[in-house]
C-alpha cells in the first residue's frame, strides 16, 4: 500500500513492517511492473531499520539516517555523515530533478562510493562477535543491499564498468563469499536488517545501471544464505521471479556465471530451491507464509530457476559437472500423484499447464521408474485388450495366453528359438512377459524369466558369436566392426534390453555409458525411416576411454607431441583394428593412405578416429540394436530419462549393501535372534565381494541392485526342518532362501559355498 509520503509498506514474516520511500524531493507512482507483482506486503505502520547513529569502524566513519541506508537510486540522503574519503559510504550528489528531466538522454548511472574490503569487514566481524555489538554490521548490510547499484558498488571489482563477459561476472567473489559465510552465523537482528534492505532493492523502481548490472545484482542475491529459512520465502519468491523475468540473453549469461561458483556454493543454491519447492508442495501450516492458493506461482518459478542451474551444471563439456545430477532430485516428489503430472504433461488439451515432468531433472530415478512402469502397464493392458477384442470379433473363445508375451525356448537352441519367438510375436512385445523351457515343468512366476535373460545374454556375449568385443582392462563390451554378423541378433539384444526395462528385470550387461547416450539419440524414433539414429555428435576422448583406455593414452600422446608428427611418427589417415586375432585396416577419409598426419591436422585425425569407433564403424549394427530397444520401450516417458538413468534401469546398481538387505529380511520358521540366523549373516558379511554377488544372483536371479537400493528389496528366509544334509535352495521369483536348520556354523558355511558355486537351471521356480 502506498504511504503518506509515496512510500510502500512491506510486512514480512519475522521482520516487522518497513516503509520504503522514494528519494526526497521526488514523487513516484508505482509502475505496472511493480503493481502486477503478487502481493508480499500488508498494511501497517512504518518502522525504522536501524536507529540513527555515528561511530568509528576501524578508522572508517559511517552513519545511518532515516532507514534509507545512505543511498536511493543515486540520490543523497546521508545527512550527518562524514564527507571524507574514508567513510564507508560516500554517496555522489544527486542531479537536481529538473536537470534529470531535461538531460535524461545523457544521464549516466551514478553509484554510491562504498569503500570496504575483505580485511576491514572481517576485522569488524571479529570485533562484533567479541563485544556483541552488531550495529556497524547492520549499517553495512543496510547499505550494501539497499539497491542494485549499491550491490554492484560493493562487490564489483570496478563499479563503473559494465559489460557482459560470459566467463567472468567481474565480482570480488572472495569478498562476497566472506560476507555470506559470516552472515549465516550472525544474530537474527542482522538477518532482519539484511532482508529489509534486499526487499528495498527488489522493489526499487527506475533503476539506472551499467550494462548487465541488474543480472550481476540478482546473481549476488541468489547466493544469499538467508534464503534457507522459510521465514524469508516471501522475499525469496520475488527474487526468483525477477531472475525468471530476465531476457533469454541474460539467462545465458546467468548460466555461464553459475559455472564459476565453487561446488559447495552451487550445491547450496540447489538445496535452497529444492527445500523451497518441498515446503510449498507440502504445506504444513508454516507461520507467515501465504496460503498455497495465493502463491501457486512459487513452485513453477522455482523449478524454472532450478532449470538454469541444471543447464549450467550440464553445460560443462571441458570440465566435470559441479555436482552430481542426482543432487537435483527432489525425493519428496516421489509422494505426489506422479501419473497425474505425467498425464498433464502429455495432454494436448492443457497447453501451458505446469508439470514436473516438463523438468525431469527434479524427479528421482524412483519416480521416473514408477511413471515408466505405470505407462508400460497401461500399454500392456491396451495391447491385451486389442487381442481380446480381435478374438471375440472372430467368435473365438479367449484364452489366458492372450494377455502374455509367451516365449517357449529350448536350452540347447536358446538364441535361435528366442529370435524366432520374438520375430513371430512382434505385436505382443508390449504384453507381460512369460517364459517356459521346453521339456521342463517350470511355472514362470518371474524366476524363469530372469533365468532366460541371464542365459541368453551370457551366450550372445560369448566371443564365438563375434557380436561384441570384450575389453578386459575396462571390463566391458563394445560392438564388433566386422561385417559378418547378423543384424537380427543385434536387434534381439535391443529387444531384450527393452523387455527388461518394460518388465522391471535387471540385466547383467557391461556396456560403456556412451552406449546409453546413443540409445537416446534421439529418445524417440523419428517418423522418417531414413533418419540417422544412434549417432552421438558431441563425443570426446573420455567416451573412448571408457573401453579403450590404452588407445586414448596413445592419442593424447599424439596431440601433446612437441616434435614433428609427420616425420617422427609416419602416420596416415588410415587405422588398423585388431578383432578376434585379425587385423582390419580402415580408411578415415578418401585417399587416406596418401594423407599424412601432421601437427596441423592431428586434431582432425583424432576426431575422425573417434567418429569411426563410436559411430560410423558400427552404424548398421547399432541401428538394429537401437530399433530393437525402441520397438518395446517406445514411450514419451523415455524422454525424461538421462543416459545414466537408462543404464540403472537396465543394469541396476552394482553397489551392494547386505546390511540393508538384512534390515529388510522377513523370517518364516526362524527369528532374527536365532543362532543359525546370526551365523548366516556373519558368514555372508565375511564373503569376498564376488561371492556376495553370487549370493544375490542365487536368491534373486541377478547380482545387481534394483532402483531404490536393497532397502526396497523383499527378501525372505524360510526354515527347512530335519534336512541337515540338504543344500540351501532359492525361489528367485519370490527372492526367497530356503535354509535348512544346520547344527553348526561350519556346516552352514560349507553347504552355502557349494550352493553358490553350482547354482543354475534348477527346474521348478
Amino acid at each position: 500500500m502506498t504511504g503518506r509520503f509515496g512510500g510502500l509498506h512491506i510486512s514480512l514474516p519475522g521482520l516487522g513492517t518497513i516503509l520504503l520511500r522514494p528519494p526526497a524531493g521526488t514523487t513516484r507512482t508505482p509502475t505496472p511492473t511493480t503493481s502486477n507483482l503478487p502481493p508480499i506486503y500488508q498494511d501497517g505502520p512504518a518502522v525504522a531499520d536501524v536507529s540513527g547513529q555515528q561511530s568509528k569502524w576501524n578508522g572508517l566513519s559511517s552513519s545511518n539516517g532515516n532507514g534509507n541506508g545512505g543511498n536511493n537510486n543515486g540520490s543523497a540522503s546521508n545527512a550527518g555523515s562524514d564527507s571524507n574519503e574514508d567513510s564507508i559510504i560516500n554517496t555522489t550528489t544527486a542531479t537536481p530533478h529538473h536537470q534529470q528531466f531535461n538531460e535524461m538522454a545523457i544521464v549516466k548511472p551514478s553509484y554510491p562510493s562504498i569503500h570496504m574490503n575483505m580485511e576491514d569487514y572481517m576485522s569488524e566481524t571479529e570485533r562484533s562477535n567479541q563485544v556483541g555489538d552488531y550495529s556497524q554490521l547492520r549499517t553495512f548490510f543496510l547499505t550494501c543491499f539497499h539497491s542494485y547499484a549499491s550491490i554492484c558498488a560493493t562487490f564489483k571489482r570496478v563499479p563503473d564498468n559494465g559489460g557482459d563477459n560470459a566467463h567472468d561476472p567481474e565480482l570480488r567473489m572472495d569478498f562476497l563469499n566472506g560476507v555470506y559465510d559470516s552472515l549465516s552465523s550472525m544474530p537474527n537482528a542482522v538477518h532482519k536488517t539484511a532482508l529489509r534492505s534486499i526487499v528495498h532493492a527488489l522493489l526499487e523502481e527506475g533503476r539506472k545501471l551499467h550494462s548487465k548490472d541488474d543480472v550481476r545484482a540478482l546473481f549476488v542475491l541468489l547466493q544469499c544464505p538467508l534464503f534457507s529459512s522459510p521465514s524469508a520465502y516471501s522475499v525469496y519468491s520475488h527474487l526468483l521471479r525477477q531472475i525468471l523475468g530476465l531476457s533469454n540473453s541474460d539467462h545465458h549469461l546467468f548460466v555461464h556465471w553459475l559455472k564459476i561458483l565453487e561446488p559447495n556454493r552451487f550445491r547450496n543454491i540447489v538445496r535452497h530451491l529444492l527445500q523451497f519447492i518441498s515446503i510449498r508442495q507440502f504445506p504444513a501450516g508454516e507461520r507467515g507464509l501465504p496460503a498455497p492458493t495465493r502463491s501457486r506461482w512459487w513452485i513453477p518459478t522455482a523449478v524454472r530457476i532450478l532449470a538454469l542451474l541444471n543447464a549450467s551444471n550440464n553445460n560443462t563439456s571441458s570440465t566435470a559437472p559441479l555436482i552430481s545430477y542426482t543432487e537435483f532430485y527432489n525425493s519428496t516428489l516421489d509422494h505426489i500423484d506422479l501419473m497425474k503430472e505425467y498425464l498433464t504433461w502429455q495432454s494436448p488439451d492443457q497447453p501451458g499447464q505446469f508439470s514436473y515432468c516438463q523438468y525431469p531433472f527434479i524427479l528421482s530415478i524412483a519416480a521416473k521408474r514408477f511413471i515408466l512402469t505405470k505407462d508400460s502397464e497401461q500399454q500392456m493392458i491396451l495391447t491385451a485388450r486389442r487381442s481380446l477384442v480381435s478374438k471375440m470379433s472372430r467368435n473365438q473363445p479367449p484364452r489366458l495366453e492372450l494377455f502374455f508375451l509367451n516365449i517357449h525356448v529350448r536350452r540347447s537352441h536358446l538364441v535361435l528359438d528366442s529370435l524366432n519367438e520374438i520375430s513371430i510375436k512382434q505385436r505382443d512385445l508390449k504384453k507381460k512377459l512369460r517364459v517356459s523351457f521346453v521339456g521342463e515343468p517350470g511355472l514362470d512366476m518371474g524366476g524363469l524369466t530372469k533365468e532366460w535373460f541371464q542365459l541368453l545374454i551370457r551366450e550372445i556375449f560369448q566371443p564365438d558369436y563375434g557380436m561384441f568385443i570384450y575389453y578386459p582392462n575396462a571390463r566391458c563390451y563394445w560392438f564388433s566392426t566386422s561385417n559378418e554378423t547378423n543384424l537380427k541378433e543385434y536387434n534381439l539384444i535391443g529387444v531384450l534390453m527393452g523387455l527388461a526395462v518394460y518388465n522391471s528385470i535387471i540385466l547383467d550387461l557391461h556396456f560403456p555409458s556412451i552406449c546409453y547416450r546413443k540409445l537416446l539419440s534421439p529418445p524417440v524414433v523419428p517418423a522418417n525411416h531414413s533418419a540417422r539414429v544412434g549417432v552421438v555428435r558431441n563425443f570426446n576422448l573420455d567416451d573412448l576411454a571408457q573401453f579403450m583406455p590404452e588407445v586414448v593414452f596413445g592419442l593424447k600422446e599424439l596431440l601433446a607431441y612437441e616434435g614433428n608428427v609427420e616425420e617422427d611418427m609416419g602416420l596416415t589417415f588410415q587405422v588398423s583394428f585388431g578383432e578376434y586375432n585379425e587385423v582390419v585396416t580402415v580408411p578415415l577419409m578418401e585417399n587416406a593412405h596418401r594423407v599424412p598426419v601432421t601437427n596441423a591436422n592431428r586434431n582432425e585425425f583424432v576426431r575422425l578416429y573417434l567418429d569411426w569407433i563410436l559411430n560410423k564403424g558400427i552404424y548398421e549394427k547399432f541401428r538394429a540394436f537401437y530399433l530393437g530397444f525402441h520397438s518395446v520401450c517406445a514411450s514419451n516417458a523415455l524422454i525424461m530419462l538421462r543416459p545414466e538413468e537408462v543404464e540403472i534401469l537396465v543394469c541396476g546398481s552394482p553397489k551392494l549393501d547386505l546390511r540393508e538387505l538384512q534390515k529388510n529380511t522377513e523370517y518364516d520358521g526362524y527369528k532374527a535372534g536365532d543362532r543359525i540366523i546370526k551365523d548366516f549373516w556373519d558368514v555372508l558379511f565375511e564373503l569376498p565381494p564376488e561371492m556376495q554377488k553370487r549370493f544375490l544372483r542365487f536368491v534373486t536371479g541377478t547380482d545387481r541392485v534394483p532402483v531404490g537400493g536393497m532397502a526396497e528389496m523383499s527378501f525372505k528366509i524360510t526354515r527347512l526342518r530335519d534336512r541337515p544334509a540338504f543344500l540351501p535352495s532359492a525361489h528367485t521369483c519370490f527372492n526367497q532362501l530356503v535354509l535348512p536348520d544346520y547344527p553348526d556354523r561350519e556346516t552352514l558355511e560349507q553347504k552355502l559355498f557349494i550352493a553358490l558355486s553350482n547354482a543354475e537351471g534348477f527346474g521348478l521356480e
